[in-house]
């Protein structure tokens, strides 16, 4: 039960750590609220808001009264037994178990009751704060509550244990569903019903944040709102105060290189759980170090976990039969939730050195900033890195690419090269080498974007179009493919793949790819031996391990790739040349929507033309394309993430454009990457996006709102306000790329991989929207505040139960009202 107090305890403090969203409560609306007040009117689009967010909050407010009542039900007959001889609970048990909740149903049923028929006549002269400021002054009956909560439940368990009639009744509360539900009543534990309360308050102190951001500073309400959110924040910090400061992560100066072959931050796997060390390769052996906690005020120093001499090293051979760990990988979407935050925090962090007395706030947001990214550090790499010593013991690193697994393993083995002796420290020399590691070491800082210099470019921002043309100096015949790599906060990702150039030593592969870019220096290429072998399988990841045989790295340099021409390159790699070339389109050049001159195609048609000529609900080229997905590429890895031939996409566009007799045998034999790059361009140059330019602001507001039911509410309701054509469209899309993400084991395409990849394709305004009331300082502001935005909105959609058509176009939502 401890535990559980302690994880409703650090729900409750998460709210309390959007205080800077809360101060939107003064008055000063945010960019966002500014885009939507411009779309349709400023009082009239906020009170459709505000209504929303309204009806949404009565819905959850009619379940929360159904949850309370289904506590109060036991209470009459529990108090019926005391004075019989055989009694279930004693009247002090009673009065512990069910304290406060009689008081607390009466307090909301009161609200309810007052606020449903403003609901229901609703206009611009409604006013309601004066309920939520009446709810809010009657928060002491919840602190009561929260004081005896611990208690409550500790008492139901232990008479849940002596008594059996007692937990039968425990564990089958009945609850009764909304009146608009198909189902007469739901079974949930009291344990459950207890823990409601505590929620209910963090909910209503996330509604008055959204309703304060859709009231006029001049409404009567906002004054009445304000207060409300003030005391519920000071209840929220009142039961919160003695949480734990989170963790902080240390940093360190650079030193000077000495004896010292290579050493960084990687993330080793401890009894089962993620661990950062910094790792050294000195010329004889490999030491393992985390950073030591010391006293305030004293040097930082390394504590060594474990060394390995060079001479007894080996690494994982294939018929090993240990298994892995079960390694922990958190859900894609946290990792990118908290890009996003570093990358807010980098734009504050560069407005706050312009003004006058911003320096101690740059140093608190640097300081959040270097936790994040240690976070970061810690659950990003998956690639496995197995070492053993000469004992038989094992350690087992993640790494973030295979580019940075090769360089580790063939430093050693360089080093291993050499005639090396077995080397054994004693105490006091591994002890005096350790302390060194602090001024030998070259990497001081983790791989992220903060440690960058103010002054060095942030990187690129768009589109990267890369030709892999040829690649000579293979010695032997083989089959030979290269993958290419982007940074991105840091860490590198896969991008793209040429096909297999089978049993050759001059592949020509001369095959186009398109990257998009997220504040990128780098590119990297990878040549690989294919392996066909299935018994040379990687027990790590149980994957074939294919053979890298060269790899390099270029730098890109706006200045050179930023030209409209295509700059050639070569990479030598292990006396491996690979010629490429490249171009760059930034994101504003790329994002723009340029309608067709000619109607009669469908790329850069309207959707509502197509369908119309087609006689279709969704246009054939949709269609087509996800039929040919699902047939062969589902379980393809990287599927639409890894960018087709552009050659092939174009050819597959003018087939469509034409309505080609051929087109279904040209889509049987096309590479599967090429027929989903398809895809994807045919939304990225509809004239408008799928979900429409109108719409677009509201979106955005939806996503924002942090009530789960007025979120739904709205959400729900954007969908029914699409055009036919579009929605129909949108859901067809939708169960298509749930499908792909069921497969994710295999194709390693999970629905934020598929939302971030979409979601600005779908959303994404035309250029006259997309500028319109936005105060944007740089590319990096547009990616992780619009795009991030967008590729949220999908994520809702395809984490969303199934949604019918008829059915929505059928059920109007709890309280809907037009947008």
């Amino acid at each position: 039960m401890e535990e559980e107090e302690e994880e409703v305890l650090c729900y409750l403090d998460r709210v309390l750590e959007e205080e800077e969203v809360f101060e939107y409560g003064d008055g000063e609306l945010d960019p966002i609220t500014l885009v939507h007040r411009q779309f349709k009117g400023d009082l009239e689009k906020g009170l459709e808001m505000k209504k929303l967010v309204l009806s949404g909050f009565l819905a959850s407010e009619e379940i929360y009264l159904n949850q309370l009542e289904a506590l109060l039900l036991p209470i009459r007959p529990l108090k019926a037994t005391v004075q019989t001889s055989q009694p279930v609970l004693t009247m002090s048990q009673i009065e512990t178990i069910f304290y406060k909740i009689q008081d607390i149903f009466e307090i909301h049923k009161e609200f309810y009751d007052a606020l449903l028929p403003n609901i229901q006549q609703w206009d611009e002269k409604v006013t309601v704060g004066h309920l939520f400021q009446k709810l809010a002054s009657q928060l002491g009956v919840y602190k009561a509550f929260v004081d005896n909560y611990k208690v409550a439940l500790e008492t139901a368990e232990k008479c849940s244990q002596a008594n059996s009639q007692f937990q039968k009744i425990s564990e089958n509360l009945k609850v009764k569903c909304p009146k608009d539900s198909k189902d007469c009543t739901t079974t949930v534990s009291m344990e459950a019903l207890l823990y409601k309360p505590i929620d209910r308050v963090t909910r209503s102190t996330l509604v008055l944040h959204d309703l304060l951001k859709h009231t006029p500073k001049d409404h009567p309400d906002f004054p009445l709102l304000q207060d409300a959110l003030r005391i519920s924040q000071n209840f929220l910090s009142s039961i919160n105060e003695d949480i734990d400061p989170r963790r902080t992560a240390v940093t360190t100066p650079k030193g000077e290189a000495r004896q010292l072959v290579k050493d960084g931050f990687l993330v080793e796997v401890s009894e089962s759980s993620r661990k950062v060390r910094h790792v050294f390769l000195f010329t004889d052996l490999l030491l393992c170090a985390k950073m030591k906690k010391t006293a305030v005020g004293r040097h930082q120093q390394y504590e060594c976990k474990w060394y390995i001499p060079l001479a007894g090293l080996t690494f994982q051979t294939l018929d090993e039969s240990d298994p892995c760990p079960n390694i922990q990988v958190l859900p894609e979407h946290e990792i990118e939730e908290m890009k996003i935050k570093i990358s807010v925090l980098k734009s504050e962090i560069q407005k706050e050195k312009k003004a006058p007395k911003g320096q101690s706030r740059v140093e608190r947001l640097r300081k959040k900033m270097n936790e994040q990214e240690s976070w970061l550090l810690l659950h990003s790499p998956t690639i496995p890195f197995r070492i053993h010593n000469k004992h038989g013991k094992s350690y087992l690193f993640l790494l973030s690419s295979d580019y940075e697994r090769s360089e580790w393993r063939e430093s050693i083995e360089k080093l291993q090269h050499k005639d090396l002796q077995a080397c054994v420290l004693s105490s006091v020399e591994l002890q005096v080498l350790t302390s060194s590691c602090f001024k030998l070491r070259t990497v001081h800082n983790i791989p992220v974007t903060s440690n960058k210099d103010d002054e060095e470019t942030p990187g690129l921002y768009g589109f990267l179009h890369v030709i892999v043309h040829s690649a000579k100096g293979f010695k032997e015949s083989a089959n030979l493919y290269c993958t290419l790599e982007v940074d991105s906060y840091g860490y590198f990702v896969s991008k793209a793949k040429t096909r297999v150039f089978r049993d050759t030593t001059e592949p020509q592969w001369n095959e186009e790819f398109e990257i998009e870019l997220e504040g990128s220096q780098y590119l990297r290429i990878l040549c690989y031996e294919k392996c066909y072998d299935k018994s040379m399988l990687n027990k790590d990841d149980n994957e074939i391990v294919d053979k890298i045989m060269g790899k390099g790295q270029v730098q890109l340099d706006p200045q050179t790739v930023q030209s409209k021409n295509w700059h050639m390159d070569v990479i030598e790699m292990n006396g491996i040349k690979v010629e490429f070339s490249m171009k760059f389109t930034s994101r504003d050049l790329s994002l723009k929507r340029t309608p067709s001159k000619k109607q009669s195609g469908v790329f850069g048609v309207k959707i509502s033309v197509v369908t119309k000529r087609e006689r279709s609900k969704v246009p054939y080229i949709v269609r087509q394309c996800i039929e040919e997905v699902e047939k062969r590429g589902i379980d393809e890895v990287g599927i639409y993430r890894i960018s087709g031939v552009a050659t092939d996409i174009q050819a597959l566009k003018a087939a469509f454009d034409t309505n080609t007799k051929d087109i279904l045998v040209m889509l049987s034999d096309m590479d599967i990457n090429a027929i989903a790059g398809t895809l994807k361009l045919y939304f990225r140059e509809l004239p408008e996006p799928l979900l429409t330019d109108r719409l677009y602001p509201a979106f955005m507001e939806g996503i924002a709102l942090s009530d789960p039911a007025a979120k739904e509410n709205c959400m729900m309701h954007l969908l029914r306000s699409l055009p036919d054509p579009n929605l129909m469209t949108f859901l067809t899309l939708l169960d298509h790329l749930k499908r792909v993400a069921e497969k994710e084991p295999i194709n390693k395409m999970s629905l934020h991989n598929l939302g971030t990849v979409f979601g600005p394709t779908l959303l994404r305004p035309s250029e006259s929207e997309s500028t319109k009331g936005q105060h944007i300082t740089s590319a990096s502001d547009i990616w992780s505040h619009d795009v991030m935005a967008q590729v949220q909105v999908l994520l809702y959609y395809l984490q969303h139960p199934p949604i019918s058509f008829a059915e929505l176009k059928r059920n109007t939502l709890y309280f809907s009202t037009d947008v």
